[in-house]
C-alpha cells in the first residue's frame, strides 16, 4: 500500500495546541505527515519547498492563519504569492502542481486542521508516488526541479514576488499602478524565462553543450535557446567554451 511522504510547513499560530509534535516531528495520528513548525506561512522559503520535492517528497502542505488574523500582517499575502510562483514552476518541471497545497486554519480549529491533512493526504494518494521518490528518481524531472530551485533562489524572482502589492496597488512617481492582469502576464513570462535559463545553466555546468543539444534536452527550438544564450552571456552566467568544426559549445559560469 502506498503511504505518501508529505512534509507540512505549519505556522506556529495555526498548529492546534492539542497536537503533539514528537520525534520524528510527526503529527500524532498521522505518522506519514511530517511537519516543520514555522513562525509564519509567509516565511516559508520557496527554495526549501523545491528542495523538499527534489529529495523525494510526494507532497508539501503549507498551513497558515486565515486572513486577517496573520500575526505578521502580510504573511497570508506573501504565502499566496510564493505558492502561486511555485505552482507555475512545478508545472514546468513535470511535477503536478497539486502536490503543493496552501490552506488556512485557526489553532482552535482542531477538526478543521485534521480535515485539511486528511484531504491533502487523499489527494496525494490519488496522484501516486512522486517520480523523484525511491532509489531511481526521474533524471529529467530532477534536473527540472533543480533548475526551478535555482530560479526561485535568484534575486529577480524574489524581488518581483515580494513587491507585487507595492507595484499593483501603490502609485509610482507618475501616479500610476501596474494592472494586476498585466503584472500576472509579466510574472508568467519571467518565471518561464528564469526556469529555462537556470536549466541551461545547470546542463552546461555539467559539461559544455551546443545549442542543438540544449534544444533537445529542453524540448525548445534552437532559436529560443539562442535567445536565452545571448541573454545569459550579457548577464555573465554562460560563456563560449570551444568550437567543434563550426558548432559552438557553451559552458556555465559561476555567478558571483
Amino acid at each position: 500500500m502506498f503511504r505518501p511522504r508529505i512534509i507540512g510547513f505549519i505556522c506556529n499560530w495555526s498548529l492546534p495546541t492539542e497536537t503533539v509534535v514528537a520525534s520524528p516531528k510527526a503529527i500524532e495520528g498521522y505518522p506519514k505527515i511530517h511537519i516543520v513548525r514555522v513562525m509564519c506561512a509567509g516565511r516559508v522559503d520557496p527554495a526549501v519547498v523545491l528542495e523538499t520535492f527534489a529529495q523525494g517528497a510526494d507532497g508539501v502542505l503549507i498551513v497558515g492563519c486565515p486572513s486577517p488574523d496573520c500575526h505578521y500582517a502580510e504573511g497570508n499575502f506573501q504565502a499566496e504569492r510564493k505558492v502561486e510562483v511555485l505552482k507555475k514552476l512545478l508545472a514546468l518541471t513535470g511535477l503536478e502542481p497539486a502536490r503543493l497545497r496552501l490552506d488556512w486554519v485557526h489553532a482552535v480549529q482542531v477538526e478543521s486542521f485534521a480535515k485539511v491533512v486528511d484531504d491533502f493526504r487523499g489527494q496525494i494518494m490519488t496522484l501516486g508516488q512522486s517520480p523523484l521518490a525511491g532509489e531511481r528518481p526521474d533524471e529529467k524531472i530532477l534536473v527540472n526541479v533543480l533548475a526551478a530551485y535555482s530560479a526561485v533562489a535568484d534575486f529577480r524572482l524574489r524581488v518581483l514576488t515580494g513587491r507585487e502589492r507595492e507595484l499593483t496597488e501603490a502609485l509610482n512617481v507618475y501616479g500610476e499602478t501596474i494592472p494586476k492582469g498585466e503584472f500576472a502576464e509579466v510574472l508568467d513570462e519571467i518565471v518561464e524565462d528564469e526556469f529555462i535559463r537556470n536549466k541551461i545553466h545547470l546542463l552546461t555546468k555539467r559539461r559544455p553543450r551546443s545549442i542543438k543539444e540544449l534544444a533537445v534536452n529542453t524540448d525548445l527550438t534552437p532559436a529560443l535557446i539562442l535567445r536565452h544564450i545571448v541573454g545569459m552571456r550579457r548577464r555573465g552566467t554562460i560563456a563560449l567554451d570551444h568550437i567543434e568544426d563550426t558548432t559552438p559549445f557553451y559552458k556555465a559560469l559561476e555567478v558571483q
